[in-house]
């Protein structure tokens, strides 16, 4: 079971999307999995053929736990048999008593739900719904019922469909809200923060986002904060040190620049997925990553490498109308760039006053790691950029 957040503890497997004698390749997802921030499509991590699911559908298991064995050989590996049930000895026949057929077919009807291989989740999506779950062929492992078959089955039958996303639904909030306030607490209480901040003149970089943007069709446009986090990735080259983890009482750098982005659900709550490297990304990829990744946020539909690989975490509330965001860093990372509103300021230069879009750039900062002389080079080299922003 991967830890798909700083104090995550347990996680419920869903559905498996594999079987035993499958052959896998590193990143593929094999298994959907329930946190308190909803459910996570879990990727394999080694590739070889799956030997056995050791955990089941619905079974709540700590971080750590062994959810499947892998074999290497590359070779497949035929599934067991199950084990033949054992027949209990024949009973006497039972007094026959008359039952209306109406309540038969109910019996009937519940007995045979119950004999379905079905993921917790999907049963409740159809009761949602309002789909006979003995209807539904499984797809998902040894022919169990996923929420994806539910879904079908609904939309076949032309039966209206929530406006909000089955794992949004079902989040239990008062649980994400736990887990962000352990997260923060510790932060807090175990994170030596230092914050700087500084102010960036955007007016070069919005005036050359205005011609690059004309030229595009509305589908293909730039939004200005794909600019400021392809800036921070770029940014991070030049201080390793503020993009990676503390753990085990040691700094330890990440491996790539993955720029986790703090992300509100609409429903309430806070989650915090990964863009993967950033700095090797040009603003078209950015962008439609940027895009993707929001949209899978809120609908339910995150990785777990999306979730566990973030280097560090950019914040944005400009739209929410704060001008400075002095964030807390989201452990075990050891830093977060924080972004407010653009707001017309006073400027001077060149002995001359005008007005200029302006954007303050905040850092918190981990002082085990680095300090503030590293952090204010950092935030330096954020606004060195933005002021060509061509070269991005």
């Amino acid at each position: 079971m991967p830890s798909l957040g700083a104090d995550m503890q347990f996680g419920t497997i869903v559905d498996w999307r594999v079987k035993p004698g499958d052959t896998v390749q590193r990143g593929d997802v094999v298994a959907l999995v329930e946190t308190e921030k909803g459910v996570i499509e879990v990727e394999i991590f080694e590739s070889g053929v799956i030997d056995s699911l050791v955990v089941q559908p619905g079974q709540k298991v700590p971080v750590g736990a062994t959810l499947a064995t892998l074999g290497g050989d590359g070779k497949k590996i035929e599934p067991q048999p199950a084990a033949k049930p054992v027949t209990p000895p024949a009973a006497a026949a039972p007094v026959k008593e008359e039952i209306a057929p109406a309540k038969v077919a109910t019996v009937r009807a519940a007995e045979e739900s119950a004999r379905l291989r079905v993921s917790p989740l999907a049963r409740k999506r159809a009761q949602e719904l309002a789909v006979d779950l003995s209807t539904i062929a499984g797809t998902g492992a040894d022919g169990s019922i996923a929420i994806a078959d539910v879904e079908r089955a609904a939309e076949s039958a032309k039966t209206p469909t929530p406006a909000v996303a089955p794992a949004a639904k079902g989040l239990d909030l008062g649980a994400m809200r736990r887990v962000i306030a352990a997260a923060m607490a510790r932060s807090k209480r175990e994170i030596p923060h230092y914050y700087l901040s500084t102010t960036i003149d955007l007016s070069k970089a919005l005036a050359w986002l205005a011609a690059e943007n004309a030229k595009r069709p509305v589908t293909k446009r730039l939004l200005y904060s794909a600019l400021l986090i392809r800036a921070v990735g770029v940014a991070l080259r030049s201080t390793p040190e503020l993009n990676g983890f503390w753990k085990n009482d040691e700094f330890k750098a990440g491996e790539g620049i993955h720029i986790g982005l703090a992300i509100s659900l609409r429903q309430g709550g806070l989650i915090n997925p990964a863009i993967h490297d950033v700095d090797k990304k040009n603003l078209d990829e950015l962008m439609e990553n940027m895009l993707d990744l929001v949209n899978r946020a809120r609908t339910g539909h995150l990785r777990s490498s999306e979730l566990s690989d973030g280097t560090i975490t950019v914040t944005n509330l400009g739209e929410q109308g704060v001008e400075t965001v002095f964030g807390v860093i989201y452990p075990p990372q050891v830093a977060l760039v924080g972004f407010g509103k653009i707001t017309e300021r006073p400027y001077a230069a060149n002995g001359m006053v005008g007005a200029r879009p302006m954007i303050d750039a905040t850092l918190a900062a981990d002082h085990r790691v680095s300090d503030g002389h590293r952090g204010g080079r950092f935030l330096l080299a954020i606004d060195r950029l933005l002021q060509e922003p061509e070269k991005l």
